[in-house]
Order: C-alpha cells, then sequence, then structure tokens
C-alpha cells in the first residue's frame, strides 16, 4: 500500500504540511502558545496530584497515582533541562557581551527570586505550622483530655453496667425466693410476683420479661408490653445460662438490658431493661476510636512529617520550575527588544542610521517602543541629509564668505554685544599689526583696549543715536603713522535685538598721500607757469641796471651794485626753484635703454663715498652685469639723492647729539629674485619719523635746509619705471641701539619693449655671481 492509502493525502500535501507545521513551530506565536502551555500544565499537575491523594483517596499503591506522579516527573524533568539550557545560553550571550544579555540575566534573576521566595517563606512557616499544629495536637494535655473522655465514659458505661447487673440480681432473687417459698406458682402469679418485685427496684427497670429458653415470654412486669419486647438472640440467651448473666447493648433504643438465669426456675429468664442516654454510650465508641486514632497518629508522626514535606516539595518544584520558566520566557520577551533597541541604538551612536529594528505586532510599549525607534532613525536620517546638506552649504559659504574677508584689502572686526572683539580678517591683522595666529591676543578684549585710537568713535557710536559712525584715524605702528578710513555700525537680528558691532577700515595713507601729491603737481604747475614767466624780466631788468647806471652814480654806487646782485641773485634762486617745481609737476617720460643697473649703482655709491668721506659706505652688488630696461640718468639721480638723504641723515644725528661709540654706516645692497631686483639703502642715522607717509609730499623734510622736493622726486622716477619705493626702519647696527632708516626700491628688469625681443640676452646677463658681491 502507498503512503497515500495510509495517510489519505498523497506525498507532496504531506510534505507541504510538515513544512507549515515547521515554519509554525519557529514562530513567536507557536513559542509563546508553547510555554503558557507549558507554564499551565504544572499547576494543573498540582491540583490533579492533591485531588488523587486528599479527596478521592487514591491510596498510594493506586495507578491513577501512579500515573499522575510519572507524569509529574516527567513535567520536572522536561522544564528542568530547558530551564537550565536558558540559563546556559543566558550565561554564554553574557560573556559575549551581546546586547540586552545583562538585562536578560537580571530579569532572570529577579523572576527566579520572585518565585522563590516566596516558596521557601511559605514552606518554613508551612513546616513550623505543622510540627507547631502536631505538637499541640500530641501535647501532654491533649493526650489527657483524651484519656479523660475515653475514661468518663468508660465508668459511665461501668456504672450503668453494675447498677443493672444490681437490679437484675436483686429481682431475680426476689423471684428465686418467692419460687422456694411456693414451689407451685404459674405464670399468673409469676406476672404478680414480677410486678411486685420490680416495683421494689429503687432505680427502677423500664420493662421486666420473665422468658424461656427459646425466648418466648413467660410472664411481663408493669409497663412491659409486647410491641416493646426485643426478642434476645439465641447466642445471648446460651451466655446467660452458662455465666448467669449476661448484659446486652441496644444503643439504637437507648437501652441497656440483662438476661438473668433464674435458679429456681426450670428454663426460664429474667429479661430486664433500663433506658440510658444513648449518644453518651455512642460518644463512648467514637471516643475509644479516637483515642486509637491518637495513639496511632502519634506514633506516625514523624511519618506524616515527611509525607508532607515530599509532598509540598514535589507540588513546589513543580510550581517553581513552572513560574521560572514563565520568568525565563517573560524575560526573553522583555529583553530582547530592548537588546534589539541597545544594538540598534549602538549603530545609530555610530553613525549608522539606516538600522531597523523589527516590530512586533500588538499595541503594548515594547512594539509602540520598536516602532517609534525606527521612526526616529527614519526622521534623523532625513534629518541628518538635510543638515549636511545644510553643512555643506553653510560650508561652502563659510570658505566663499572667509576668501572674501580674506581677499578684500579693508580691515574687518566683529564684536560681540559688550565690544569684545569676536572676529579679525588677515587684512586687519595686517593693518592693525596684530599676530598672524588665529588665537590672537587683540581678540576677547573690549574694542577701545584693542584699538585704543577707534575708542572715541566706537563711543561716539554707542551713545548717539545713528546707527553707523564714520571717521578718519591715525594710529600708530612700529613708529609708523597711518591714516585708516573708520566706518563702525551696529549688528541687529529680525526682532531688532542688538547681536554686536563691525568695524570696517582701510589704509588711506597712500591715498592721501596721493591726493596731496596731485595737489602739489597742480600748485606745481601753476607756480612754475605764473613765477617763470616774470622771472626772465626782472633779472634782465636788474643786469642792465647794473650794467647802465652803477658806473654813473658816484656816491652809492656799491650799494646800487649789492643790491642789483642780490635781485640777481635771488632771481635765480626763485629760478632754480621754479626749475624744481616744474620737474616735479612735468617728470619727462624715462628713456628706457638696456643698460647694466649694477653699474649704475656702483657708480651712484663711488661718486657718495668721494662726497661723504666722514661716513662709512658699504655695498653688497652681484659683480656681474645686471642689465635691465632703465633711463640710467634718471635712476642715477634717485640713487644718488637716496644714499645723500641717507648720509643728511646721519649729519642731523649729530646735530641732535650722537651716541657713544658710534659709527656711522650707510649700507647698499642688490638683490635679485627672477626679473626683479631689490636695492636698499640703509643708514643708522636719526630714523623715520612716524608720519612717514608724508616724507613723499613736496616740502615735507625733516631738515631746516631741506626744501622737501628730494625724496617725490624719487619716488616718482621710481614709479615711472614701473617700481615702487618704501621707506622703512632698518636693522639695528652693530654698535648702535636705535634704528636708522632704510629706502627699499623694486624694480623689474624688463621693459615693454624688450621683455620679448631680448629675453633670452636678457637672461643670461642677470645671472650674477652672489658670492661675488663685495664693498665699493
Amino acid at each position: 500500500m502507498t503512503a497515500e492509502t495510509h495517510s489519505g493525502l498523497p506525498p507532496g500535501a504531506q510534505t507541504g504540511l510538515f513544512s507549515a507545521f515547521d515554519r509554525w513551530r519557529r514562530t513567536r506565536r507557536a513559542r509563546n502558545a508553547g510555554t503558557i502551555s507549558l507554564v499551565l500544565l504544572g499547576p494543573a499537575l498540582t491540583l490533579a496530584t492533591y485531588m488523587a491523594l486528599g479527596p478521592f483517596d487514591q491510596g498510594a499503591a493506586s495507578p491513577t497515582i501512579r500515573f499522575i506522579l510519572l507524569i509529574d516527573m516527567v513535567y520536572i524533568l522536561v522544564v528542568a533541562a530547558l530551564v537550565l539550557g536558558q540559563v546556559a545560553r543566558l550565561i554564554a550571550a553574557r560573556r559575549a557581551h551581546s546586547a540586552g544579555s545583562r538585562l536578560h540575566l537580571r530579569l532572570t534573576g529577579v523572576f527566579a527570586l520572585m518565585a522563590l521566595i516566596p516558596t521557601i517563606t511559605v514552606a518554613v512557616f508551612a513546616g513550623l505550622t505543622v510540627n507547631i499544629g502536631l505538637e499541640g495536637w500530641f501535647s501532654d494535655r491533649v493526650r489527657q483530655v483524651v484519656g479523660s473522655s475515653l475514661a468518663a465514659a468508660e465508668a459511665y458505661e461501668r456504672e450503668q453496667r453494675e447498677d443493672l447487673a444490681q437490679d437484675a440480681g436483686a429481682l431475680a432473687r426476689f423471684l428465686d425466693q418467692t419460687r422456694r417459698a411456693s414451689f407451685f406458682i404459674n405464670d399468673a402469679e409469676l406476672r404478680l410476683v414480677l410486678t411486685q418485685g420490680q416495683s421494689r427496684i429503687q432505680r427502677g427497670l423500664r420493662e421486666a420479661y420473665v422468658i424461656d429458653g427459646t425466648g418466648e415470654i413467660r410472664a411481663r412486669g408493669e409497663r412491659s408490653y409486647l410491641f416493646d419486647f426485643e426478642r434476645p438472640g439465641m447466642e445471648q440467651i446460651a451466655l446467660a445460662d452458662s455465666d448467669g448473666m449476661q448484659i446486652i447493648q441496644d444503643w439504637d433504643n437507648n437501652e441497656f438490658r440483662a438476661l438473668v438465669r433464674l435458679a429456681d426456675f426450670t428454663d426460664r429468664f429474667l429479661y430486664v431493661s433500663r433506658e440510658v442516654d444513648g449518644e453518651i454510650l455512642s460518644l463512648l465508641d467514637d471516643t475509644k476510636e479516637t483515642a486509637l486514632l491518637y495513639q496511632q497518629l502519634e506514633s506516625d508522626r514523624g511519618r506524616v512529617l515527611f509525607e508532607f514535606g515530599l509532598l509540598y516539595l514535589g507540588f513546589a518544584v513543580i510550581l517553581i520550575l513552572a513560574a521560572i520558566w514563565l520568568g525565563l520566557w517573560f524575560a526573553e520577551r522583555l529583553s530582547r527588544p530592548v537588546g534589539q533597541l541597545t544594538g540598534a541604538a549602538q549603530k545609530v551612536g555610530a553613525g549608522d542610521l539606516d538600522v531597523q529594528v523589527p516590530e512586533d505586532e500588538g499595541d503594548d510599549e515594547i512594539a509602540m517602543l520598536g516602532r517609534y525607534f525606527n521612526q526616529m532613525t527614519r526622521q534623523l536620517k532625513g534629518q541628518r541629509q538635510t543638515l549636511l546638506a545644510n553643512t555643506n552649504q553653510i560650508d561652502r559659504r563659510r570658505r566663499l564668505f572667509d576668501s572674501v574677508l580674506s581677499s578684500v584689502t579693508s580691515g574687518l572686526v566683529g564684536c560681540d554685544p559688550e565690544g569684545r572683539v569676536t572676529f579679525v580678517n588677515p587684512s586687519a591683522r595686517r593693518l592693525l599689526d596684530w599676530s598672524g595666529d588665529d588665537e590672537s591676543p587683540a581678540e576677547s578684549l573690549a574694542l577701545p583696549v584693542a584699538v585704543p585710537e577707534f575708542g572715541p568713535l566706537f563711543e561716539e557710536l554707542i551713545t548717539g543715536t545713528s546707527e553707523v559712525a564714520q571717521s578718519e584715524i591715525k594710529v600708530t605702528r612700529h613708529r609708523r603713522l597711518e591714516n585708516l578710513l573708520v566706518r563702525m555700525a551696529t549688528r541687529r537680528n529680525e526682532a531688532g535685538r542688538l547681536e554686536g558691532y563691525v568695524v570696517a577700515f582701510d589704509d588711506v595713507t597712500d591715498l592721501v598721500s596721493a591726493q596731496r601729491m596731485a595737489a602739489w603737481g597742480d600748485v606745481a604747475r601753476r607756480i612754475a607757469h605764473e613765477i617763470k614767466n616774470p622771472l626772465t624780466p626782472i633779472q634782465l631788468s636788474a643786469e642792465r641796471i647794473k650794467r647802465k647806471f652803477v658806473p654813473q652814480v658816484v656816491e652809492g654806487a656799491d650799494k646800487l651794485e649789492a643790491m642789483t646782485d642780490v635781485i640777481i641773485r635771488q632771481t635765480n634762486d626763485l629760478r632754480r626753484i621754479v626749475d624744481e617745481f616744474s620737474k616735479f609737476a612735468r617728470m619727462p617720460e624715462p628713456e628706457r635703454r638696456r643698460e647694466d643697473l649694477a653699474q649704475v649703482l656702483r657708480d651712484a655709491v663711488l661718486l657718495q663715498q668721494s662726497g661723504q668721506p666722514g661716513v662709512k659706505i658699504t655695498a653688497d652688488i652681484p659683480s656681474g652685469k645686471v642689465i635691465g630696461g632703465i633711463d640710467a640718468t634718471m635712476i642715477s639721480q634717485a640713487l644718488n639723492n637716496l644714499i645723500k638723504n641717507a648720509g643728511e641723515a646721519i649729519e642731523s644725528l649729530y646735530k641732535k647729539g650722537i651716541p657713544k661709540g658710534y659709527a656711522p654706516q650707510i649700507k647698499v645692497a642688490m638683490k635679485l629674485d627672477g626679473d626683479s631686483c631689490e636695492i636698499s639703502i640703509a643708514d643708522n642715522g636719526i630714523g623715520l619719523p612716524e608720519d612717514r607717509a608724508r616724507l613723499f609730499e613736496p616740502y615735507v623734510t625733516t631738515r631746516a635746509e631741506g626744501t622737501g622736493l628730494g625724496l617725490p622726486i624719487v619716488k616718482k622716477i621710481i614709479e615711472e619705471h614701473g617700481g615702487t619705493l618704501v621707506l622703512t626702519d632698518a636693522p639695528v647696527f652693530d654698535g648702535t641701539g636705535h634704528f636708522g632708516a632704510m629706502a627699499v626700491i623694486q624694480l623689474s628688469l624688463t621693459s615693454p619693449e624688450t621683455r620679448h625681443s631680448e629675453a633670452p640676452q636678457t637672461s643670461t646677463e642677470l645671472a650674477p655671481q652672489a658670492n661675488g658681491a663685495g664693498n665699493v
């Protein structure tokens, strides 16, 4: 026969059923159903065992009890194996530091203690209660009470027996005496005698009969009726015949009966009864049985305690194992989602926002917590993506903002509402000569403390009603005076609340200087035009007066000649001044040719060494040729003027007072950097004033006899050659304790006309030997 014949299903359907059952067995619902069923089976087995041992009293040897106890044993072994296996897995998970293992282990321990503590407590109190109860039951006092009750019941019975035996014997003797006195006596006479004798008994007899050996009534006394007659048994008659008297107990009728053989009568017995308290006599039997049971229980006391303890232990083990398994199931049900949430939270903390926990069905807090956690991670992921996008955008804007702030030439300083510096851009650090580090010492200081020159304007902004304050402020940094155009404004939020201040400033020193230079150029042109024209007629007139009228004047000819000489001389001086103004106003375009700039510098140094023999002039110039597109005449004029000014600065220091051990020096150096050249002329003279930017303005000089046009002309010559001229403090020379002055010229060695056509030749000529430089 095939499998289909045996089961009624084809093999494919059976495999599908087994697979479905296996899948269902692995589901959480199946595990929950199995756990709950196993837990409920424990109390059910306990109740069945109690009912079999108690109310049904099956007995220890009955098959039912043995079957139930076998099931109990199997249940204990199965649940104990499951509990031990689960505990072993918990310990292994705890050692592996898996998420939620600590909580699972703690919950398991708590539930186990919750099951053990009440059980142990109840066991202790139950044992004590049973022991104390048994001690009370089997105490001497109870034993005495039981013995006294039994003795009292036996005394009452004995008293009734003795009284009835005595009265029955007395009545029998009375009948026997009457028989001896009258030998021939019939039953009627016997009845009278019986009644007479019954009345003589003080305690009274309820009934009195004379019966024969077969139990038939031969005579009956007073109140002795046939319907109340209880025929004695033949055994009782035989015992009375052999013993002379037999006491019969009849608890149902509450009577004691006595059957006495009449010795003087043939085959006659006295049969009397007396009414007694049947309940007392019934209690006598109960008392005897109770006493026997008490004695039996007292002898079996230890066994009862052992059986009770063993039974309680079995019930306790079943219930404890069921409770522990329930606790394990509940702990696993509670800690598993918590462990999953813990592991997921660790991943979220590590930055993995794609993690999701399994969502349980139901509306309890654990299931809702899982759903809320998944919702939270999804929201966090979206928010993080938005935040990253915003951060990237902010970062791009910050880089753009930093780039703009770093590239602008204006200085920017940010302040908080209290006026403390919080932000400084690179241009502000440069203009204010602050440290270039990010953590500037000026930051976190109040603005008037960091820049004292800004204090009055900042105070005006704070106390005034305007939101903007602007002014031109002069600041001095490292003995250099600069003109800053400062603009301060308040910074407020959307609600109009003050958030801080913004200070923007520009170095307008060069601008002011250029404006002044332009103004002086315009003045110079006007002066050259307005003054130079009448100078020639004045000079010619003075010379004509000298030639024509001096010979004709007899007296005062010398004075006239001297006056005309003064006019001519002052006219020449004025012409020279006008020529300088004209030269400053209309600087000729330099005629650039390929010249050796190093040789031009050597010639200037040599000339000034001859003109200033008291000053040590040293030169560090490359030994080779330095070819550049320059106007040699104009560059020579500029270099000679600068070296001459250096010597005049030394003269000014002599007039002021030279320090001890002072040695006048002028250092001239040339450095090459690709297609550019740097010429520095340094001295250890009197140094530069703070407002050094004004030195390039006409008629600004530190010497009383100077015209103030030398440096402006030099600056214009250098600028016409596309270079720059900067005045700065010279390094401290050996043996000198103060700063001198240093002029730094930056020139391009290529001119627009020669840059392309003569580049190869220039490159070879611009390769001087640096180590060949020396003193001229």
